[in-house]
């Protein structure tokens, strides 16, 4: 049988690649100035980190994320019926998200010691969950976020937001196709009384609420404002809302961070129904659509203030955003930017002759040396057939290297869009071409 990739999964090559890589030079151009260093953390976790920081009652944990066993620990969790007696090192996970992985690294390491300067860092990652494959959704998929531990000004919460819109208008988006949804969603001195009371709405209309909705209401009633169910949507508009709930200092933070958006022109739309799908997350969240697209949200964060603890570590504030790159591309591709586009042209440098493949060998090498994409024949081709697969490798020019031409010390350059062609020297054709 041939060999295929597994279901959801997708392979980057081309422009698709392209676009990954340009996507994340985009990333450090607009991170780097804030202070963001690049930081990857492993594929795989031990499960608690996920457990702890996104939360036993998620969607993710529960349903999406893969579990990973070594040959040995499969036979015995088979033998067994359960994992219940595997050490906490045995019980391992793919990563279906990054920021309890990079919470995880600033605590083991220590990176935001007591009365030290806060850690930014940013990444560009695959995540895994096993979803249903669907447009924009992969079960391996790629990620662009950072995160910003200790820091609990709201000025941090609005920057971030701030990168968040720049990097989405150096990627080519029209800002004025995006939609910024912003909300807050309370701390732990207000949220528990509020989702109490979110809570008791649902078991009040559960007759008419999905299975998903009345399991819900008892795990984590805030995600029922994110039912797919156009019924229990319509049901919720008449749920409490976090807005009517928050306490002083909650208002307070969230009216700052909105003082200063509206201070850097930043454009939003108050949602008080938003809510993110991880536990984590504390006050601030956002998220950002692209409504004529067809993809939903492209990206999204908020604050954390409590996870650092959840993962063992002191007290320490917490911010922070991710956007999908999958996702992105499509969005891009309906607002007609290819963010992936052709690659740079090469120069082809061809031989008259197999006794001048050193030459042709020689000159390749001076061309890259200069930074010139460079390619050649290393399957004995004629001077036609290497015509042909200059063609076909999109050549901008190609050398010709000819017996005669050489022994005045010159190679010929062809022009391949205007068919002109020209004498150069050949002691100096890398630069000559180089400055073309």
């Amino acid at each position: 049988m041939q060999a295929q990739r597994a279901e959801g999964t997708k392979d980057l090559m081309g422009r698709e690649m392209r676009a990954w890589q340009k996507m994340q030079e985009i990333a450090a151009n607009v991170f780097g100035p804030y202070g963001f260093d690049p930081i990857e953390t492993p594929a795989i976790e031990q499960l608690d980190v996920f457990v702890h920081g996104i939360g036993q009652s998620t969607d993710v944990v529960r349903k999406e994320m893969f579990r990973v066993f070594s040959g040995a620990n499969f036979a015995r969790v088979l033998e067994e019926g359960t994992d219940a007696k595997l050490k906490a090192k045995q019980r391992l996970a793919l990563r279906p998200e990054g920021t309890a992985g990079v919470v995880r690294a600033v605590v083991e390491n220590n990176l935001v010691p007591q009365g030290g300067v806060p850690f930014k860092g940013w990444y560009a990652e695959a995540m895994f969950r096993g979803e249903r494959p669907q447009k924009g959704r992969l079960r391996q998929f790629h990620q662009v976020g950072l995160e910003w531990l200790g820091a609990p000004d709201a000025a941090a919460d609005a920057e971030c937001i701030i990168m968040l819109m720049e990097f989405f208008k150096q990627l080519g988006f029209d800002l004025s196709r995006l939609r910024l949804l912003i909300n807050s969603m309370g701390d732990p001195a207000c949220r528990p009384a509020y989702r109490d009371r979110v809570k008791a709405f649902i078991l009040d209309h559960a007759d008419e609420m999905c299975d998903e909705c009345r399991e819900r209401a008892e795990l984590n009633p805030l995600r029922a404002f994110d039912c797919k169910n156009d019924h229990c949507r319509e049901i919720m508009k008449g749920a409490p809302l976090m807005g009517d709930n928050l306490c002083d200092e909650c208002a307070e933070h969230y009216a700052q961070v909105k003082r200063y958006l509206d201070a850097a022109g930043i454009a939003y739309v108050e949602d008080p129904t938003l809510v993110r799908g991880l536990d984590y997350y504390t006050r601030t969240v956002f998220e950002v659509e692209v409504p004529d697209a067809g993809v939903g949200s492209i990206g999204g964060g908020g604050r954390y203030d409590g996870l650092v603890e959840l993962e063992g570590g002191k007290p320490t504030p917490g911010v922070g955003f991710a956007v999908g790159f999958e996702r992105i591309v499509l969005a891009l591709e309906a607002q007609g930017v290819d963010l992936g586009a052709d690659a740079e042209p090469c120069v082809f440098v061809a031989n008259a002759g197999a006794e001048l493949r050193e030459e042709v060998f020689a000159l390749s090498h001076e061309l890259r040396a200069q930074g010139v994409r460079t390619e050649c024949d290393y399957q004995g081709k004629s001077l036609k057939g290497q015509f042909k697969q200059a063609d076909k490798l999109g050549a901008a020019y190609i050398v010709i290297i000819g017996g005669d031409e050489l022994a005045g010390g010159k190679v010929k350059l062809r022009n391949m869009a205007t068919h002109e062609e020209q004498l150069i020297d050949r002691a100096t054709a890398a630069e000559v071409i180089a400055a073309l």
